[in-house]
């Protein structure tokens, strides 16, 4: 239950760890309680990443992880949900339906094989020292609507019907990276509301990018068309993601995991005199000829082929043989910077980040509430959550929980767009919906227009879930005002 050693808590998290310590000093029973939820609270967030099979799913955990350990090819760990993990040494675990745990034999920290059978495994427990997953845990799930609905079961089995003793083995996820080509499907839209998340702690990859539209050699350059595809997806699915970003896989891996050597940078520079399409129909010609020679522009075996083929792509091949010229450094600082990768993760840490914070403190608020039903003093502990519940500290953290109880009740309700946009701008003007120069003036007339809005919907509400936003609502627009 203690908090690690470092920077100043932030104003949450100090406020679950006071609430932690009062429940520890109830009684013994409870201080295993607490720091069962101490775990909880100082682990960091859980991102989940979903998809259909061969979305691309393990070849951006590979990515952001910074080694090839996620396996991408037809293996038995392909079809079980993996946790990965900052830590060392690096190590697997298999966590069974009973809890119980094996080792598993890696290389590299690569899975070689599996010797246990994948329907008796709940999940992988992948740890890696990787200061690349510091900041938080990735899990990594079969994909959905296979040719068989195995994979598909086992899924929704760890992440939403759960054994009991797997989800509080930490599979508990708190915020969602949702992988598709093109536009998602309806059921799989189905299946991230049922994981439970809200838009804000659900992220949308438009995957492949480096592939869309055209392609290569198209008339226009497929990672721009993917970014005006992703920038309109955004907003036709906006009460399901936050935003949609284009992750171009194959270059992201690659580029994040040092594949690229200056041999094959070498290789990729002596294509640069080949016109584009010969050097399609040189890169599409026969796998088992001894050599794809074209003529003046050279010659390039099939197997260096292949390992640029494996590696960059058509895209990378075609469009990076110029950047080849500068080294394997500068091909790769190329390749880092097409892939997307970097803006992802400014948003997996600073913006998914901060509302996976707020998913996971309105989580631990639930336990404690749980627990102030079943457990004999439930008076003190009742006492703890409510001082808990009106702590300044956790307002957003209050609001967010009626966001998600709104979003399953209206989510097209004008309440549940204040609360969105409550929780999401920190500063008063853009939380009310004004202007960034709107004047102190200007926000407290907004706020009281929206009080009075607030008092009038209060009147006549539909649900118990709206009944109890609009509550909160009104405490914040008089907030505001003060």
């Amino acid at each position: 239950m203690n908090a690690p050693a470092g920077p100043a808590l932030d104003p949450v998290r100090a406020a679950l760890d006071r609430a932690l310590h009062a429940l520890a000093a109830v009684g013994p029973d409870l201080a295993a309680h607490a720091n069962r939820i101490g775990e909880i609270l100082w682990s960091p967030p859980r991102i989940v990443v979903v998809g259909r099979l061969k979305a691309g799913k393990s070849t951006l955990v590979n990515a952001l992880i910074g080694a090839s350990v996620a396996d991408t090819a037809a293996l038995e760990a392909t079809a079980i949900v993996s946790v990965y993990q900052d830590g060392a040494p690096a190590r697997t675990e298999a966590v069974l339906l009973d809890g119980a745990r094996r080792p598993v034999d890696t290389v590299r920290g690569a899975i070689t094989a599996l010797d246990i059978a994948p329907h008796e495994i709940a999940y992988l427990h992948r740890r890696l020292p990787s200061a690349a997953i510091r900041d938080y845990t990735l899990i990594d799930t079969p994909g959905l609507a296979t040719l068989t609905t195995e994979n598909e079961t086992r899924t929704r089995r760890v992440l939403i019907d759960g054994f009991e003793q797997t989800r509080t083995a930490s599979v508990d996820a708190d915020a969602a990276v949702f992988l598709f080509d093109s536009a998602p499907r309806a059921d799989e839209l189905d299946f991230l509301r049922r994981l439970g998340f809200t838009p804000l702690t659900t992220l949308g990859v438009l995957s492949r990018a480096d592939g869309f539209g055209e392609g290569a050699l198209g008339g226009r350059d497929p990672l721009e068309h993917a970014e005006h595809h992703a920038a309109t997806l955004a907003a036709q699915l906006s009460e399901t993601v936050m935003t949609v970003l284009p992750i171009a896989g194959l270059l992201a891996e690659t580029s994040h995991t040092g594949a690229v050597t200056e041999q094959d940078t070498r290789a990729l520079a002596a294509l640069v005199d080949i016109e584009p399409f010969d050097l399609i129909d040189l890169l599409d010609s026969g796998a088992h000829d001894a050599s794809a020679g074209i003529g003046a522009g050279g010659s390039v075996s099939v197997e260096v082929r292949n390992r640029l083929l494996d590696l960059l792509g058509e895209y990378g091949i075609v469009h990076g043989r110029t950047i080849a010229r500068g080294g394997a450094a500068a091909l790769n600082d190329w390749l880092v910077a097409r892939s997307g990768v970097p803006r992802l993760r400014s948003v997996l840490t600073y913006h998914l980040g901060s509302f996976a914070h707020l998913h996971r403190a309105g989580r631990i608020i639930g336990e404690l509430e749980r627990l102030a039903y079943t457990h004999p003093d439930r008076g003190r502990i009742r006492a703890i959550v409510d001082t808990l519940r009106t702590d300044p500290a956790l307002h957003t953290v209050v609001l967010f929980g009626h966001l998600k109880a709104m979003l399953d009740a209206d989510p097209t309700s004008p309440v549940t767009t204040e609360l969105r946009r409550l929780i999401e701008y920190p500063h008063p003007a853009a939380a009310l919906g004004l202007p960034p120069n709107a004047s102190p003036a200007d926000i407290r007339a907004e706020a009281q227009r929206k009080l009075t809005w607030a008092h009038t919907c209060a009147l006549s509400t539909l649900t118990s879930a709206e009944d109890a936003a609009l509550v909160s609502l009104i405490h914040t627009y008089g907030l505001m005002l003060r």
